[in-house]
């Protein structure tokens, strides 16, 4: 399922017309990705927590040349399920 697919879903569950529910969708993954850059969590009850993770510095090797390169410490994005989410998975 992409954006669009979902927004029709949403449209027809909810009543909505498809372009109001695409950009409650646009409005909701703008805000859990300004959130998450400022390095807050989101956490959504029954589907998740979206967060940042740090990733320490490392050296990998250029496996074509064998050179090394150096790659700095970074975050990352992060989603962890719900014992809900993951009970629904299960059945």
């Amino acid at each position: 399922m992409n954006k669009l697919d979902l927004a029709v879903y949403v449209a027809r569950k909810t009543g909505l017309f498809q372009k109001d529910a695409l950009a409650i969708i646009d409005c909701l993954t703008r805000t859990i990705q300004e959130a998450l850059a400022k390095g807050d969590e989101v956490i959504i009850r029954g589907l998740g927590r979206f967060e940042t993770k740090e990733r320490s510095a490392r050296k990998i090797r250029n496996v074509v040349t064998g050179k090394e390169i150096e790659i700095p410490a970074h975050r990352v994005p992060f989603f962890k399920p719900s014992q809900k989410l993951k009970e629904k998975l299960l059945k």
